[in-house]
């Protein structure tokens, strides 16, 4: 499980990027689509015309008011065709900038991934984003093969921590404040990105520490391990993708998937702005 996840996270840069460069903005917006419409159009677009409550449903963590500011309307500027056209223009752009396209053992990585990926087709019920994302047709591009491929396990993974999530009573604002608390990302990102009124936010953090998961603004022993418990779970709910590709596989790919990330992440398509 743990050589898993190293793969997993280790080429996860490659998808993550997406949501920061430069080349998806440009794009979204010459389609008519300014502000946060972009982000919520292009990764639920293979829905179709997703109503805002679907997309507030598969997305979870983030203030429902937000996601219905950005969504409606935006499909009368553009298609979900035209968004997800964009989207993969962008991902190839930004992955030919990192020069992902001239690493030595790119052909290997990529064949892996998407033995990965179409192993986890093979699991798709109960989750919906991954499904919509795992009916798109392969890309013919071996650099947005592998995006493509490291999407559908992105996916395929968040559906299975949302799940995690409601088992366990745990609301998306709750899931927002108790990741804050690990101080793995800025409690700052988290709310600029989200957008819960800081009411909101406050109340619901109050009602963790009542809870016995937070001390003051960090996890308490309870919430550590509540935490963990969740991560772990997440964790063997994405193994069917994996489990494909055997132990040697899973430790290749971890091998591999190191530099290519690497690479992204030092050819800044990560950074905010």
């Amino acid at each position: 499980m743990n050589t898993a996840r190293a793969a997993w996270r280790r080429l996860e840069p490659v998808h993550g990027m997406i949501y920061f460069v430069p080349e998806g903005r440009r794009r979204y917006a010459d389609l008519g689509l300014s502000g946060r419409a972009g982000y919520f159009t292009s990764r639920s677009a293979a829905f179709g015309r997703a109503p805002a409550e679907l997309v507030i449903a598969t997305f979870y963590n983030f203030n429902p008011e937000f996601v219905r500011r950005a969504v409606d309307g935006a499909w009368n500027a553009t298609t979900p065709q035209q968004v997800l056209a964009a989207r993969y223009a962008a991902a190839g752009e930004a992955l030919r900038r990192a020069r992902i396209h001239e690493l030595p053992e790119l052909d290997e990585v990529v064949a892996l991934t998407r033995r990965a990926a179409e192993a986890a087709c093979e699991h798709a019920q109960g989750r919906p984003l991954f499904a919509a994302h795992a009916a798109l047709p392969w890309p013919e591009e071996p650099l947005l093969r592998l995006w493509h491929a490291q999407t559908l396990l992105r996916e395929f993974r968040g559906d299975g921590h949302v799940a995690c999530l409601l088992s366990e009573g745990v609301s998306g604002l709750e899931a927002l404040i108790l990741h804050a608390a690990t101080g793995e990302v800025p409690v700052e990102f988290l709310k600029a990105s989200r957008a819960w009124p800081e009411e909101e936010w406050a109340d619901t953090r109050e009602r963790l520490r009542k809870r016995g998961l937070l001390d003051g603004d960090a996890l308490s022993p309870e919430g550590v391990l509540l935490r963990r418990h969740i991560e772990d779970r997440t964790d063997r709910l994405a193994l069917p993708a994996y489990a494909a590709l055997g132990d040697a596989g899973c430790e290749r790919l971890a091998e591999l998937a190191a530099p290519v990330g690497r690479a992204v992440i030092e050819a800044g398509l990560l950074k905010l702005g």
